[in-house]
């Protein structure tokens, strides 16, 4: 949707705030409802003591078990999260939840492979509208051997081949339940392949078999070592829930991940094939130790994200007297274009009132009809010249029109999109 790389060119800090995101990926087991009055206590433990901005789920089993996970866990405590919509396809499915105040569902797609869908969740940050955020959810194909290596990594293909058609500024991780064994694994190894569409782990280099004492501190699977309500046994050994984010969100983007904050949660690496709420676990409470221990075979994964990242700061000795909105260069142009304007310098304007009024510069596009196909930005801005970058590769070739709205300033200016 939208993609795009804002530098800036200002006297000072400019006011671009930052917040950070929580994403949490969590594979509930086999969801549907029905012993609710038994699991859903230790899911809001769980939800309650690490307050997700996003959280991903896997094995729900119809959009009834999602409105009821909603209802009975993520909003117990009150009015705070909102459902994704829901596909029902074969097999469990994957669902998403965040906080209301924060994010902007825009769109569940679906992505089938031969055994359960991969989906493609699009979100909006409410502050950054401009940043379209894709996650993908996973739960691949489970069980040892290459018969089922090769599954898994047959939808990869199917995953990668999806997001090889993106744009190299789109922004998207993915996360869920891999079932991956180790770092030899094919559906691994095409994650992380470099190309279009990759993906990176942060906590790599793993190399080997992932059920392994050297990595008890990262395992998630299993949280117990006796059978009950259904589930894996046999204490924490495998890391297969994971959050691996584009490469792009390691450097200089709009959204980046935040160094050494991927937890899995409730793992304090010393319950390597052992119940996680055997006394003692050093990093949570007992009570949420058992809450990880009896609402599902699986721990949560969580790790957080810093949006709204002003990237390319460069500092300029004066600001402009006035407004002035350039032409867009290249112009005609095919893929992405920039754009430039400078919001003028009053000296019965202070920083303060702008801080404390309504006065937002925006940038809009529209296309030949007149209607609004795109926001590049929407807020607050100090005095200074601007630039950034859009990427128009997912919209037809044509006229197109920016149009800069700033104090009691308005321009607009004609631009041409070919492919």
């Amino acid at each position: 949707m939208l993609n795009f790389l804002l530098s800036i060119l200002v006297i000072t800090t400019a006011l671009f705030s930052q917040e950070n995101v929580k994403i949490m990926t969590y594979n509930i087991l086999e969801y549907s409802g029905s012993d609710s009055a038994i699991r859903n206590p230790y899911f809001r433990t769980v939800i309650r003591n690490t307050s997700p901005d996003i959280l991903v789920i896997q094995e729900i089993h119809s959009q009834q078990a999602l409105n009821g996970f909603l209802s009975n866990v993520m909003n117990a405590y009150g009015n705070i999260y909102t459902a994704g919509a829901f596909i029902n396809g074969p097999d469990t499915d994957n669902g998403i939840f965040f906080k209301t105040s924060r994010f902007i569902f825009i769109s569940n797609t679906r992505i089938p492979t031969a055994f359960r869908d991969i989906n493609e969740f699009k979100l909006i940050h409410v502050n950054y509208p401009a940043d379209t955020f894709r996650i993908f959810v996973v739960h691949l194909y489970p069980g040892s051997g290459i018969t089922n290596e090769n599954r898994r990594a047959a939808e990869v293909d199917s995953l990668r081949k999806y997001t090889s058609t993106l744009g190299t500024n789109n922004l998207y991780l993915v996360a869920g339940d891999f079932n991956i064994t180790g770092s030899h694994e094919q559906a691994y190894i095409k994650l992380l392949q470099p190309g279009n569409g990759s993906f990176t782990d942060v906590l790599a280099p793993m190399p080997g078999i992932w059920d392994n004492p050297v990595y008890a501190a990262y395992h998630t699977m299993s949280s117990r070592t006796r059978s009950f309500g259904g589930g894996a046994t046999g204490g924490l050994r495998n890391r297969f829930d994971m959050i691996l984010p584009c490469p792009l969100m390691l450097s200089n983007a709009r959204i980046i991940y935040i160094q050494n904050t991927m937890t899995a949660y409730g793992n304090d690496g010393n319950h390597y094939r052992d119940s996680i709420n055997r006394r003692p676990n050093t990093v949570v409470a007992d009570s949420i130790a058992d809450a990880l221990h009896y609402a599902s075979d699986h721990i949560p994964v969580f790790a957080s994200f810093k949006f709204g990242n002003p990237v390319g700061m460069h500092t300029m000795k004066t600001a402009p007297y006035n407004y002035e909105l350039l032409q867009n260069y290249p112009n005609p142009f095919n893929g992405s274009t920039k754009f430039r304007f400078s919001i003028k310098h009053n000296q019965n304007f202070s920083i303060e009132d702008n801080i404390a009024g309504e006065h937002k510069t925006v940038l809009k596009i529209y296309n030949i009809l007149g209607n609004e196909v795109a926001t590049l930005i929407e807020q607050k801005l100090e005095p200074g010249t601007y630039e950034l970058e859009w990427n128009g590769e997912d919209y037809p070739s044509g006229v197109y029109y920016y149009r800069l709205y700033a104090g009691d300033f308005a321009e607009t200016r004609k631009m041409v999109l070919l492919k």
